[in-house]
C-alpha cells in the first residue's frame, strides 16, 4: 500500500498509506535508506482540530505550545497534559523494544526468548508507578482513560481518533487503548511520538527498499499475480503463477493476509482444520474509506492563516466528528450499514512540506474517512461512493469554506476498492483487527507466533504478524530474521 501514483497531470498522490512514523531505527540503520535518499519530513505541529467560529486546537511536540492551545479549553486539561505525554514516552521505552524481536510463545519457549522476556519485566518494573494507568489503558476502551484524564471535548476527539484509526470499533470499545498507544510508540529523526511525510510520497520508501534488496541480490518481479504456493510432502517448494510458470524455492515467504495466504493460495488439504476454523474467526472488517485529491489552493481555517501555508496545515486535520459521542455515533452507523451523518475525517496536505508532489500553487489532499462500512443496508458503493465524498465536503466547508470549490480532481476509494487494488482483505489497513486477542503470539492465530506456519518453509511476513500494522517494517525484519535463523540451523 505503500505507493506515488500520478492519478492527474502534475499531481503525485501517495493513493493508500499516506504517512509514516512506525518506521522501526534498526530496519533505517541496517538498508541504509536515509543514506539512499529515504527523507521522512516531520510534521510539527501534528494535527490541528478545527472548530466553528474559533481558532481550533493545534497540538505538536511542543509541550509549552501545546499546554497554551489546551487552555483555551481547560485550564485542568493544559495541566495534566504533560504528564499524560510523559506516561505515554515511559510506557513506549519500555515496551518498544518487543516490537524487535518475534513474540514469546508460551507453548515453544526456546532460551532466545529469555532476553526479551527480561525487557518486558524490566519494562514493568521501570513503570511500577504508572502501571495501574498504563493497564487500564492498554487493555480497556480509550474512552474511559480519556475521560478520566481529560474533560474538553475538542481534546478528548482529537487523541480519541488514534485509538480508533482503521479500526473497526469506538472510543468505548474495550482494547481501543492499545490502538492509542500503537501509534505513539513510533519515532521520526529520533523524536519520539512525531509522524512524518515520506518526501516524494510514499512510494519513495518501496523504492529504497527494492533498491537495496537489489544490491543485495533480489530479483524483483511485478505484475506477475500468484495462482497458488506450491506444497509437497507438507512442504513448501515454491509458487505458480497465474499463467503456469512454476517459480521453485526453498523458502516462502507471504506478506498478504493471512486469509489470502492460507486461503487463496494454499489447498484447503494441505492445511489443519483448527488453522482454517482459526483464519475463518479473524475479523477484517474495515471501516475506512480515502479519498485522494488535486486541489488549487489550500483550505482557509478560521482565525488561523487563511489560504497561505501556515501551521494548521502542516500535521492531519480533524474534521466531522467533533466528540466522543460523535465518534461512537459514526461506528452505530457503520454497524447499521449507514454512512455516519458526521463520520471521522483525518485531512492531510503533504504538498505543503513536500512541493514536488503538486504542480507550483497547487496541493494535494488525503482524507481518511471513517466509519464506512464495507456493505451498505439498502444501497451499493457505486452509489454511495460519490455521495460520500460531498457529505465529507460539506463538513469541511463548515470550517473552511470554500473547500469544496477548490477541488480540482477526487478519487474515493471504499473498503472494497482498497480489497480490489491493494489486496487488503475487507480493505482493512492492518491486515485484520489489532484487538487484544489478536497480538502477540496470538497475532494472526496461536502457532504462527514465530512467523512459522503449520506449512515447512511457509513464513508469514505482513502486518497479519506481530506488531501489526501501520507501515513499521518489523513484520518483515523479524520474519528475516527467522528465516535466517532457520535455515542455519539445517545447515548444521
Amino acid at each position: 500500500a505503500c505507493v506515488t501514483e500520478e492519478l492527474w497531470p502534475g499531481f503525485r498522490v501517495s493513493r493508500a498509506a499516506y504517512v509514516a512514523g512506525l518506521l522501526r531505527p534498526a530496519l533505517l540503520r541496517e538498508l541504509r535508506l536515509p543514506a539512499r535518499g529515504l527523507r521522512l519530513l516531520a510534521r510539527n505541529p501534528s494535527s490541528f482540530t478545527p472548530i466553528p467560529g474559533e481558532r481550533g486546537l493545534l497540538l505538536g511536540p511542543d509541550r509549552a505550545a501545546c499546554r497554551a492551545e489546551i487552555r483555551q479549553f481547560s485550564q485542568r486539561d493544559a495541566d495534566r497534559f504533560g504528564e499524560y505525554e510523559g506516561m505515554l514516552d515511559r510506557a513506549a521505552a519500555a515496551i518498544e523494544p518487543l516490537l524487535d524481536v518475534p513474540p514469546p510463545d508460551p507453548a515453544r519457549l526456546h532460551l532466545r526468548d529469555i532476553p526479551p522476556l527480561l525487557r518486558l519485566l524490566r519494562g514493568a518494573i521501570s513503570l511500577r508507578r504508572d502501571l495501574p494507568r498504563v493497564l487500564a489503558l492498554l487493555l480497556g476502551p480509550a474512552r474511559s482513560a480519556l475521560e478520566s484524564w481529560f474533560d474538553s471535548e475538542p481534546l478528548r476527539a482529537t487523541l480519541a481518533t488514534d485509538a480508533i484509526i482503521g479500526a473497526w470499533a469506538s472510543p468505548s470499545t474495550p482494547g481501543t487503548g492499545y490502538v492509542l498507544f500503537h501509534h505513539v510508540m513510533g519515532e521520526t529523526n529520533g523524536a519520539r511520538g512525531v509522524w512524518a511525510y515520506v518526501q516524494g510520497g510514499m512510494g519513495r520508501l518501496s523504492e529504497l527498499l527494492a533498491e537495496a534488496a537489489r544490491e543485495a541480490g533480489a530479483e524483483i518481479q511485478t505484475g506477475v499475480p500468484i495462482a497458488s504456493v506450491i506444497v509437497d510432502a507438507g512442504g513448501a517448494r515454491g509458487v505458480t503463477l497465474e499463467d503456469g510458470t512454476v517459480i521453485e524455492a526453498r523458502v516462502v515467504l507471504s506478506s498478504a493476509d493471512p486469509h489470502r495466504t492460507f486461503v487463496d493460495l494454499i489447498a484447503s488439504e494441505h492445511l489443519p482444520d483448527e488453522l482454517l476454523r482459526g483464519i475463518a474467526s479473524l475479523d477484517f472488517r474495515s471501516p475506512v474509506a480515502k479519498i485522494n485529491l488535486a486541489l488549487d489552493r489550500l483550505p482557509g481555517f478560521a482565525g488561523r492563516s487563511g489560504n497561505a501555508a501556515g501551521p494548521e496545515h502542516v500535521g492531519t486535520i480533524h474534521i466531522g466528528a467533533s466528540s466522543l459521542d460523535d465518534l461512537d455515533r459514526s461506528f452505530e452507523a457503520a454497524c447499521r450499514g449507514e454512512i455516519p451523518q458526521r463520520p471521522m475525517i483525518e485531512l492531510t496536505l503533504p504538498s505543503t512540506l513536500d512541493r514536488s508532489l503538486a504542480p507550483e500553487g497547487k496541493h494535494i489532499g488525503s482524507m481518511f474517512v471513517q466509519h464506512v462500512p464495507y456493505q451498505l443496508a439498502g444501497s451499493s458503493w457505486e452509489v454511495e461512493r460519490d455521495r460520500l465524498a460531498d457529505r465529507v465536503f460539506d463538513l469541511v466547508d463548515e470550517v473552511a469554506p470554500g473547500f469544496s470549490e477548490s477541488v480540482l480532481h477526487r478519487e474515493v476509494l471504499s473498503p472494497p476498492d482498497l480489497e480490489r487494488i491493494f489486496g487488503l482483505r475487507g480493505g482493512n489497513i492492518f491486515h485484520g483487527a489489532m484487538s487484544l486477542d489478536r497480538l502477540g503470539f496470538m497475532r494472526p492465530l496461536p502457532g504462527c507466533a514465530r512467523y512459522q506456519t503449520p506449512i515447512r518453509n511457509l513464513y508469514l511476513c505482513g502486518a497479519g504478524t506481530h506488531p501489526g500494522g501501520g507501515v513499521m517494517g518489523a513484520c518483515g525484519r523479524n520474519a528475516a530474521g527467522e528465516v535466517v535463523r532457520d535455515l542455519s540451523r539445517v545447515s548444521r
